[in-house]
């Protein structure tokens, strides 16, 4: 009954909540992003949900566009704003997602939406990972995040898919708040992201 009607719910009261507490934080952010970013605040990237089906997810925009002498973007580290730093660090990049949790693309807690051209890549069990909503942060988030590789990632996200239940998901929101505040599991060695999945 959980998964079926109440975590929709869930999900829709609490991140109804949680926007307009952060209502004035996402508005000084949106402010320092401008000016650093020349004018883009926010990151709009076309990314799988429920059943494969692609949704605009919304984020901040943490870095700026920097390239090469090639036309090829510059590592993440050397592409990141100073307020992009401060952002990703507190975990606030993800804030502007609450609004996809409203509109019924995504839910609070779920595997992480991830890129379009990886879909082709999953193998038959990494692909269940597609059978609910990706969430804002999910079990694989609360057990490692950029800090684990991608198998253990899919691992902890089908886990997830086969065991939902409310006791879980309050579980996940509180670990969370204890990763964010301690800063764990968020960059992958020197990357400031995870690095690409290349597949099998």
């Amino acid at each position: 009954m959980y998964k079926a009607y109440l975590k929709q719910i869930f999900d829709f009261l609490i991140a109804f909540v949680v926007l307009m507490i952060f209502s004035p934080i996402i508005l000084m952010i949106t402010i320092g992003l401008v000016f650093f970013n020349r004018g883009t605040p926010f990151f709009m990237q076309q990314r799988p949900g429920k059943n494969e089906k692609i949704f605009k997810l919304i984020k901040f925009k943490t870095m700026r566009d920097a390239y090469d002498e090639n036309g090829k973007p510059l590592p993440d580290k050397d592409r990141i704003t100073p307020v992009g730093a401060w952002v990703r660090k507190l975990s606030l990049d993800e804030l502007p997602q609450l609004i996809n949790v409203i509109k019924g693309d995504m839910s609070l807690i779920g595997p992480r939406p991830l890129l379009v051209k990886y879909l082709p890549l999953y193998n038959n069990e990494q692909k269940r990972r597609h059978e609910v909503k990706p969430g804002i942060t999910g079990w694989a988030q609360v057990n490692g995040r950029n800090a684990i590789d991608w198998d253990r990632k899919f691992q902890l996200d089908v886990w997830y898919v086969d065991h939902i239940s409310l006791f879980l998901d309050m579980k996940i929101l509180y670990l969370t708040f204890l990763k964010v505040i301690k800063r764990e599991g968020i960059n992958n060695g020197e990357e400031v992201t995870m690095k690409p999945f290349t597949g099998n």
